[in-house]
């Protein structure tokens, strides 16, 4: 099995101080919330010196920033009250990340109604990547719940991608696996990477979660890597396959520190 002692790691951390929450559990890559993940009222940064300040210190530091957009946002629905707040939000937080000199913004894939055409929300992707100036990669990430959603199911996703491609920008967009959210979905774990690369030709990034719950649960509950319901090798070797850098989001900092001894060692 080939190894990929380069690749980079990660975790999701608090954003007052990301250079510092690097620095202490010996990593090159975070990511991290601007604001409130729950609300709509716009990008906040934390850091003290702003976001010009924060771009100087991870730039000086060498660390890679990534921003997890908020999981409000929802432009693949047909509901306007909830899809014209959502562009807006995306837009905000594309050019707050920008200014932070973030490499890129990850956002989930979204749902439409149990009566809607599925269509509707694929050609509302396209017309979110147009209506959208994107300065940044824009991430797509797959998400474990709903039969209604845009990125769960392989068929999905594809669709989705296929609409995106539409798009003027659509260079500019990337996706995101996270192992938790394609195995509480549904995905067979150990053909992920090639099923998803057959349809965006690009993995750019991993979220590194274990499940708590079962396979096709639909459950978003993410456990420490190595505690969970998804096996270790098998997750070991989807981080592998994807040759992507790999970021944690394991609920609580505490925790990294032997998410991340588990990922070195297997890494």
């Amino acid at each position: 099995m080939s190894s990929h002692p380069s690749l980079t790691l990660g975790a999701h951390v608090d954003q007052t101080d990301p250079i510092a929450e690097a620095q202490a559990r010996g990593i090159t890559m975070v990511q991290f919330f601007l604001g409130d993940p729950q609300s709509y009222k716009g990008p906040v940064v934390h850091h003290e010196g702003g976001a010009e300040g924060l771009r100087a210190a991870a730039q000086e530091a060498g660390v890679d920033l990534y921003v997890h957009a908020p999981y409000m946002i929802n432009v693949a629905t047909t509901n306007n009250r909830i899809r014209i707040p959502s562009r807006k939000l995306l837009q905000q937080h594309m050019t707050a990340a920008t200014e932070i000199g973030a490499k890129g913004l990850i956002v989930h894939g979204g749902h439409v109604g149990d009566d809607d055409d599925p269509a509707k929300g694929f050609d509302n992707w396209r017309k979110a990547i147009e209506a959208t100036d994107l300065t940044i990669p824009l991430l797509l990430e797959n998400t474990a719940g709903g039969d209604n959603a845009m990125a769960r199911h392989l068929d999905r996703i594809g669709r989705t991608w296929e609409a995106i491609q539409q798009a003027d920008g659509a260079d500019m967009v990337g996706f995101c696996l996270d192992t938790c959210h394609a195995w509480a979905g549904g995905i067979e774990l150990g053909e992920v990477v090639e099923q998803v690369r057959s349809i965006t030709g690009r993995i750019d990034l991993v979220h590194a979660n274990n499940s708590r719950d079962a396979a096709g649960s639909g459950a978003d509950r993410h456990a420490p890597l190595g505690d969970g319901q998804i096996p270790q090798d098998e997750l070991a070797d989807v981080l592998r396959a994807a040759g992507a850098p790999v970021l944690l989001e394991t609920p609580g900092a505490d925790l990294h520190e032997a998410d991340l001894a588990w990922l070195r060692e297997r890494l």
